[in-house]
């Protein structure tokens, strides 16, 4: 956990000790609420000059400093869209329309609470960790439904419909993958689940390569990113769900994919390459005693860059599949996938295989 020590004993000398618990839980929800949302500013400008360079073109370089043209360029999207009026179409419902994009963007906001940094270090170190990942994670689709409907507009609500049934397929075969992660590790604590992996060849990655694979194309189909960004309809030319938002309501949906995008690349990171732990632990090679081999924030931040990037990748490079080819690999072919490897890894398991030797 962090070392909160000093700054509760400063707030219990301002206000009563009844208010420093509550007041000290606010900060670490903005604490984490701004770091995110800080990174993810810098990750669409990442994505625009990435893409940009993969398709020969420049990307933003019109506001910002000298040494990286355009870094200022998310800063004033913000900008222009706190400016911008929320106009609410006169049928919808205006209670729920307000509510969508606060459902789609609080859930994975919330799912950084038990997020381990480094060791010892997470907001909320809880021992049902896993389950509280998968149930928040559960919770997005509610906002994409609740856009659709409340808009009471027929191509926001078939742009819903088709995100959610989605979302819902390829959200059972993210489930069993973590069902195999599980199965590895042997808790549902995210600390201990990296404690379980050790060495870069003793990560999950390597005896649960199968189920990594289909965690993370599920996490794309998830965060509806191309090549699975079928909300937005070939026949319509709309823009899906959130057609009838603009302004910071449709700022919401579109800061939620972003934060998704970082969590399923720092949950892929956690669950099949160590998390906060280095590479080189237990190379002779490396001093034990070293920074290189000890586990850190530097190592979980840089492993969390190799699937954000491949995220932009998958963007620039394949085109957007058919909706009835993206919902026959989601139901007819990881989900296979995930019960055959988890009859595999149960068998391991029970033979005491790989990294489950000597274990009784």
């Amino acid at each position: 956990m962090w070392d909160w020590t000093p700054l509760r004993e400063w707030l219990e000398g301002l206000i009563t000790p009844y208010w420093t618990t509550p007041l000290l839980t606010v900060v670490q929800g903005l604490m984490t609420t701004i770091s995110v949302i800080l990174v993810m500013a810098m990750y669409v400008l990442a994505e625009r000059k990435i893409i940009g360079w993969i398709q020969f073109r420049k990307g933003p370089n019109r506001i910002g400093g000298l040494l990286i043209p355009g870094l200022a360029q998310p800063f004033a999207d913000v900008v222009k869209l706190m400016f911008k009026e929320i106009i609410i179409p006169a049928d919808a419902n205006g209670l729920l329309f307000r509510l969508a994009p606060l459902l789609a963007l609080i859930p994975s906001l919330a799912i950084w609470a038990v997020i381990p940094f480094r060791p010892e270090h997470a907001f909320a170190n809880i021992d049902a960790g896993l389950l509280y990942i998968l149930a928040l994670t559960s919770m997005g689709v509610y906002g994409i439904i609740l856009a659709g409907w409340a808009a009471n507009s027929k191509y926001a609500f078939l742009g819903a419909m088709r995100s959610a049934a989605q979302i819902v397929a390829y959200e059972i075969a993210m489930g069993f993958a973590m069902v195999g992660v599980l199965m590895a590790a042997g808790s549902l604590n995210i600390g201990d689940i990296i404690q379980k992996q050790s060495g870069m060849f003793g990560w999950n990655w390597t005896w649960l390569f199968p189920l990594l694979i289909v965690y993370f194309i599920s996490g794309v189909a998830e965060t509806n990113r191309a090549p699975f960004d079928v909300a937005e309809g070939e026949s319509e030319i709309v823009a899906g769900f959130h057609v009838d938002y603009s302004g910071m309501a449709f700022a919401l949906f579109f800061v939620a994919e972003y934060v998704n995008m970082i969590l399923i690349s720092a949950l892929t990171v956690i669950f099949f390459f160590g998390g906060w732990l280095s590479p080189f632990d237990g190379w002779r090679i490396v001093p034990q005693d070293s920074w290189l081999a000890a586990p850190s924030f530097f190592w979980f931040g840089l492993k969390t860059l190799a699937p954000m990037f491949t995220f932009l990748w998958l963007r620039a490079t394949f085109p957007r599949y058919r909706y009835d080819q993206i919902m026959r690999l989601g139901w007819k072919a990881l989900i296979p996938v995930t019960l055959v490897w988890l009859l595999v890894e149960g068998l391991m398991v029970y033979l005491q295989v790989g990294p489950w030797k000597g274990q009784s």
